[in-house]
């Protein structure tokens, strides 16, 4: 599975974590689903969600208000949601997904994680071996990763290909 992300995507997903860091960001992927690929033109951020150092709550009447404009869009639809791992004292937000992460995992969608930790020396933005996207910004360093459910339980990373990010 590869996931191809959006220089809007990529942008929104930099300044959603970095508006709450050293709290966790949440919000929905928009865009479409191919046979074995994901597309994501858009990152939206909740900002009514409940954040903490290690963990993010959404409110469901907060859903509610946003579905009937979700509802209009013919060519985007909600794909998977997005979340930060955030750096807290000494311990570094790490792009892997958490049990809970999991649970919260339904088929068809994808999931990213966004982890973000201060920066302590300037690293280019490149796609990497491990199929995430990592780079710093100011004193932030990112790694995003993506993940999918394979079947019914099995959790499988996807590749991130990202075009933007390498002139960034």
């Amino acid at each position: 599975m590869r996931v191809y992300l959006s220089e809007n995507a990529f942008i929104d997903l930099l300044l959603s974590s970095a508006e709450v860091y050293k709290r966790e960001c949440l919000g929905f992927l928009l865009g479409y689903k191919l046979e074995d690929r994901f597309i994501i033109e858009h990152a939206f951020s909740f900002q009514t969600a409940y954040r903490k150092h290690k963990g993010v709550v959404s409110f469901d009447r907060s859903h509610k208000k946003i579905d009937p404009i979700l509802e209009r869009l013919d060519r985007i639809q909600i794909i998977g949601d997005f979340h930060s791992h955030t750096q807290f004292g000494t311990m570094k937000g790490l792009p892997f997904p958490s049990p809970e992460d999991i649970e919260g995992m339904a088929a068809d969608h994808i999931y990213l994680i966004v982890a973000i930790n201060n920066n302590k020396k300037t690293m280019s933005w490149a796609e990497n071996r491990d199929s995430t996207v990592s780079g710093s910004v100011g004193d932030f360093f990112f790694k995003i990763s993506a993940y999918f459910l394979n079947g019914s339980s099995s959790v499988r990373k996807a590749k991130i290909h990202c075009p933007f990010p390498p002139g960034f």
